[in-house]
């Protein structure tokens, strides 16, 4: 098969290799897919780089995200699966080999059905970014007339973060770094769009909830917006942070104790089996009912893989990168 892979970590063209590799072969409880896309993540490329965690393997195929066909299956996955059209998740946390090939072999239950009217390339955005918007609105406890702050509006996470808030009744605001993310938070459903370089956000979230402030926050990179949160929370108000740019940060430590202000932190690769099924679900009847919009910014081939990573790791793509394996 072909595949990309790296064996240490390093920038992209220096590291990433396209070449050929065996087939893998499904062991007991595992399927084969056959890949038709990748989905390149920011994890995936701060993996790469060592900047997140160093290569624990002596060749990776990076990648967690993916979609495809199963093609064969081991001992104790019933027949049927044959010819089953799925995304995956966790393809490669804590684990050698991901999705950057053309098949990929996992536990049968990290192959998740996709509906016929989903395309493989939607497929590979579901198992991060959607799967991690889907917990986090969860997280938040969303409900009908609350108020949400998401940040970074635009992002493959928020822009899915958005869509399921709306569809639970929440009314959201967002913020944005360019009147081009300010359109395609505004076609997520959001209904209040903050430019951040332009505005007070702190100001203006002030102004939109009549000086209450919001519910909770979904927040993207805890360690740079810390400082905005007594701006624009409630009292025992909420924050749920799915992502930080930096390993520490300060803490407005006064403001979270008078205010009584509840943190919460998702990783989206180590849920619970209750909250992977609770968020599988959400995510299952999302597409059933046809409410989600997909920004996909860009679909590369997998000859492309180092380009696909500079894209991700320069921040130039705003929503999901996607290669096309088949």
């Amino acid at each position: 098969m072909r595949a990309a892979w790296y064996e240490r970590n390093g920038p992209a063209r220096e590291v990433l290799t396209v070449g050929e590799m065996p087939d893998p072969e499904p062991g007991p409880g595992e399927v084969r897919v056959r890949l038709a896309t990748s989905g390149v993540n920011p994890s995936d490329v701060k993996a790469r780089a060592g900047r997140t965690r160093k290569i624990a393997f002596p060749r990776v195929i990076p990648h967690s995200d993916g979609a495809g066909t199963i093609d064969a299956v081991g001992p104790g996955v019933p027949a049927s699966r044959l010819g089953e059209r799925v995304w995956t998740w966790n393809a490669q946390w804590k684990r050698a080999f991901g999705t950057c090939a053309e098949a990929v072999t996992l536990p049968g239950e990290m192959a998740v059905p996709l509906p016929d009217s989903a395309s493989f390339e939607i497929g590979a955005c579901l198992g991060i970014p959607l799967m991690t918007a889907a917990h986090v609105i969860e997280t938040a406890q969303a409900w009908a007339g609350s108020t949400l702050l998401i940040s970074g509006g635009a992002g493959a996470v928020s822009h899915y973060a958005i869509q399921l808030a709306r569809m639970r009744g929440a009314v959201v605001i967002t913020t944005v770094s360019s009147p081009e993310k300010a359109a395609l938070a505004r076609a997520a459903g959001a209904d209040h769009v903050i430019d951040y370089r332009r505005e007070d956000v702190g100001a203006r979230v002030k102004e939109l909830t009549d000086g209450a402030g919001v519910d909770a926050v979904i927040e993207l990179d805890i360690a740079a917006n810390t400082a905005l949160l007594p701006q624009v929370l409630r009292p025992r108000g909420l924050v749920v942070v799915y992502g930080t740019g930096g390993a520490e940060g300060p803490v407005p430590l006064y403001f979270f104790l008078t205010g009584q202000i509840a943190l919460k932190f998702v990783f989206v690769y180590e849920l619970t089996a209750e909250e992977r099924a609770t968020a599988l679900a959400t995510i299952a009847g999302a597409l059933a009912a046809g409410r989600l919009v997909h920004n996909i910014a860009a679909v590369m081939p997998l000859a492309e893989v180092a380009a696909a990573h500079e894209a991700v790791e320069s921040g130039r793509v705003a929503g999901n990168v996607v290669l096309s394996i088949g």
